[in-house]
């Protein structure tokens, strides 16, 4: 089977998607090639031929993630556009993160990365305040927006809705999120000047 085949790329494409939702759901260890292939349509075989092993098979989907993450050439990379597609790519993530293995964390880190040269883009055309910790930025940004990933269920209770990844909650909360990172909370820097001071007597710059 040719790798420029339309056939062997549909496969191999189903197969991630298949591995990706099962992954999301179930945990990488607690799922089989041959349970893939079954969601798949294809052989266990084919799994196989296609990605060598479970664990190869991981590692795309990992890159699939960050491709999403990265967005199209002439598109900014962007968490939110991976937070916008569909339901089994962010439960995967959410997944993977929670397990916590070495491989989740160079997949953080490398969101992290794409984040800080996207926010980084921003302040060069002025739709993105200064910072000047931009790393940290960067960083808290990711974790604000993967917390729902991992409180989906909480949330889901809290705002009275079956899914909160779902497209109507989405687009009815998706605007107070913004909101926060528009125009923020606070209407004074009361708070920020209390930490200042607690920072300032344990010593911190």
């Amino acid at each position: 089977m040719s790798s420029s085949d339309p056939s062997a790329s549909s496969a191999r494409d189903r197969i991630r998607d298949s591995a990706l939702e099962r992954f999301g759901r179930d945990g990488v260890n607690r799922v089989t090639i041959r349970a893939i292939a079954a969601d798949a349509g294809v052989s266990p075989a084919l799994v196989i031929h296609h990605f060598g092993s479970k664990e190869s098979l991981r590692k795309a989907c990992d890159a699939h993630v960050v491709a999403l993450i990265r967005g199209g050439d002439d598109a900014a990379p962007d968490l939110t556009a991976m937070l916008e597609s569909a339901t089994p790519v962010r439960r995967y993530l959410a997944r993977a993160l929670l397990d916590g293995t070495s491989d989740a964390a160079a997949l953080f880190d490398e969101i992290v990365e794409l984040t800080a040269d996207w926010l980084a883009d921003g302040e060069r055309e002025g739709w993105v305040r200064h910072s000047e910790q931009p790393h940290a930025r960067a960083a808290l940004y990711v974790t604000w927006l993967l917390a729902p990933l991992a409180f989906d269920t909480h949330l889901a209770r809290v705002l009275g809705v079956a899914d909160p990844h779902g497209i109507d909650a989405t687009l009815r909360f998706a605007p107070v999120a913004l909101d926060v990172f528009t125009h923020g909370i606070f209407t004074s820097d009361r708070e920020l000047e209390a930490w200042r001071a607690v920072g300032k007597e344990h010593g911190s710059p």
